[in-house]
């Protein structure tokens, strides 16, 4: 079934060209975009909507989430207050994701498709921990976010601290779903990950043509004990065993990198990723991209499923900080299109595509659109969402699962976990 966009306001998420024109959109993972200038014949089975007034763009998509955290809004506060990033772990998201079961992921990973479908995204790259769930987890959250109709890049996070049986669980999670399935190698980061671990996960990496997707010196900590312990910085020890040999890799936040690791990273295939807001609510620091190159994406860490508001924050915490503006803050938010594209990954096409009615008091137009995406657009302008060619979004409800069915598990499974905690 196809679709036809009428009276629509293109926006070219490349060039940031407008143009009035009517779109039809095909449907697959192959589908195409046709503009038309005049409509003709509609066939019986083609959806049309008017898109008078609105504008019309590539969907967006999420460079670093954690489906994991999303039944933790509101959870019961940790028995002891953390006094440092470790405690932050250990007291609130490490006791979370040992509690989580089967039903309780799948509750997650609906509803995070859900929210990034309704705030425009249509492809997640997702970094997933249940130590007490491994086995099938990652199959868990792909069939999820297949129902509601978002495309996915999964990994499981692969980690030591819970032990070496739990290590080898995570390495064998992976390479059961990543030998059918596109994902990549994940890993907590250096300082839970031993050398014995990290080389099996980078061997898997090789086997498979993947890449690491690991948190790199998010606090001060994981540089220290990489020194204490391996007598090297994490982005050395992290290069010295192949990891960024690999353009699917993406190191997450990499706040604590010196001159040296800069260099390191921009001369490498690797890609970053930056978490403002979670660095914020971690208190671990500021992001900088000084040195490190142009492959900068944007992801939220699981803190919420927004990419306009992952860019706003970026664009406004990092005038004290980094080296941003509208131009730069507009290439991050895109540049996880141009990683999907650039290692053949499958379900960003161009027929995946977002409608937005922008009330705006002003005009925007290609001259100005930078200054509204910065200060004016929200995820409640988004109204309809197609992925794949297919309308998951229609009038901001989704079209493709029961959303208050959804939400009635989601709660359900939420005080089952917040039980646990």
């Amino acid at each position: 079934m196809s679709i036809i966009l009428k009276n629509t306001t293109y926006i070219n998420w490349e060039t940031l060209q407008f143009s009035k024109t009517n779109i039809l959109v095909g449907e697959g993972e192959n589908g195409k975009l046709t503009f038309l200038d005049e409509i003709g014949e509609i066939k019986s089975d083609t959806t049309v909507i008017d898109c008078k007034g609105m504008f019309v763009t590539k969907s967006f998509a999420l460079g670093h989430h954690h489906v994991y955290s999303a039944l933790s809004r509101g959870m019961p506060a940790p028995q002891k207050s953390p006094s440092n990033f470790n405690e932050v772990l250990e007291y609130i998201w490490w006791n979370l994701d040992k509690a989580l079961d089967k039903e309780m992921i799948e509750a997650s990973a609906l509803a995070t498709a859900m929210a990034c479908a309704k705030a425009g995204s249509t492809f997640v790259i997702d970094h997933h921990a249940s130590p007490n769930f491994i086995k099938g987890s990652l199959d868990v959250i792909a069939n999820a976010f297949e129902k509601v109709g978002v495309d996915h890049l999964l990994c499981y996070e692969i980690t030591d601290r819970d032990g070496m049986d739990k290590a080898q669980k995570g390495l064998d999670e992976t390479e059961n779903y990543i030998k059918n399935k596109q994902g990549l190698v994940g890993l907590h980061a250096s300082f839970t990950v031993g050398n014995d671990t990290l080389k099996k996960s980078v061997d898997l990496m090789e086997k498979y043509n993947s890449g690491i997707h690991i948190h790199v010196a998010e606090d001060k900590y994981d540089q220290k004990h990489s020194i204490e312990n391996y007598n090297k910085r994490v982005v050395e020890r992290l290069n010295d065993y192949g990891v960024l040999d690999s353009s699917k890799t993406i190191l997450g936040h990499c706040l604590y990198v010196d001159e040296n690791e800069r260099k390191t990273i921009k001369n490498s295939k690797a890609y970053v990723v930056q978490n403002t807001e979670s660095n914020l609510n971690n208190n671990v620091g500021y992001f900088n991209a000084e040195g490190l190159g142009d492959r900068l994406l944007l992801g939220t860490d699981g803190m919420h499923s927004d990419m306009i508001r992952s860019a706003q924050a970026a664009f406004f915490v990092g005038q004290g900080f980094d080296i941003i503006d509208f131009p730069s803050v507009y290439e991050r938010f895109r540049n996880v299109h141009q990683y999907v594209k650039a290692n053949d990954f499958k379900g960003d096409g161009e027929n995946n595509l977002v409608v937005l009615d922008y009330d705006s008091p002003t005009e925007m137009n290609e001259t100005n659109f930078l200054g509204h995406f910065i200060f004016g657009l929200t995820a409640k302008h988004v109204k309809h969402v197609i992925s794949n060619g297919k309308l998951i979004v229609k009038e901001g409800i989704i079209h493709t699962v029961n959303e208050t069915e959804i939400q009635l598990f989601t709660k359900e499974q939420a005080k089952r976990l917040w039980s646990r905690l």
